[in-house]
């Protein structure tokens, strides 16, 4: 079953915890959390104090997505905060074994991100020790941009790689995702797919939510 993950980059923080309550009531899988640093990406976002705050309120499953320049100086705060599974990416990590190893020892998932311009061929040393690899589907940093589509088929072929290696990492798609494309991205071999601005800025973000995760019911791979 493929699984939703509402950005809450997208969300308006003075309702959030309304807002949550939404979509966890739509059926979302999974609260992605953008994590920004200002210097990765042009925009600063919300730290490991904020995630600990929202754990209590949310029984979502929180998926840490670390645009930043230093994870590794993260990974133990943002695990004590209730992260359950940390991304980090592909572009700034020096010894990227190292870092996924120190994921899991703290007992998380570990996760990969790749930009829209990184080539899949720098992750296949490594697929072996990730359990998702996230695909940007925009220039990451900020919410409400539109898909590019040349992430499509890599999408494909990152699905087809998992398949001749007989891997069982999930692909997971953010950026750009509406009502428009999200069967397309689920087809191409998406198993997560984030939504932000398409659930957040909708004028019912239940009925958005809900609408999403129908779209990609029984989708044929």
């Amino acid at each position: 079953m493929i699984k939703i993950a509402p950005s809450l980059l997208a969300a308006d923080i003075w309702y959030l915890p309304q807002q949550l309550q939404q979509t966890e009531s739509a059926g979302a899988d999974y609260l992605h959390l953008d994590i920004m640093d200002g210097c990765f990406v042009p925009n600063i976002s919300y730290g490991p104090a904020f995630i600990k705050a929202l754990r209590p309120h949310s029984s979502l499953f929180f998926d840490a997505h670390l645009m930043v320049t230093e994870p590794d100086r993260f990974f133990e705060d943002f695990a004590a905060a209730g992260a359950d599974l940390i991304t980090v990416h592909q572009e700034v990590c020096l010894h990227l074994h190292r870092s996924l190893q120190r994921i899991k020892a703290l007992g998380k998932k570990a996760g990969l991100a790749l930009n829209p311009a990184t080539p899949l061929s720098l992750t296949e040393e490594i697929l072996t020790e990730v359990d998702l690899l996230l695909l940007m589907g925009v220039n990451p940093g900020f919410s409400a941009q539109s898909f590019i589509p040349s992430v499509l088929p890599k999408i494909r072929r990152l699905r087809e790689l998992r398949e001749k290696e007989g891997l069982d990492f999930l692909i997971e798609v953010d950026g750009g995702v509406n009502r428009d494309n999200i069967r397309e991205i689920a087809g191409a071999g998406a198993d997560v797919i984030v939504a932000g601005a398409a659930i957040f800025h909708a004028g019912d973000i239940a009925a958005a939510a809900a609408e999403l995760k129908k779209l990609v019911e029984n989708i044929g791979r």
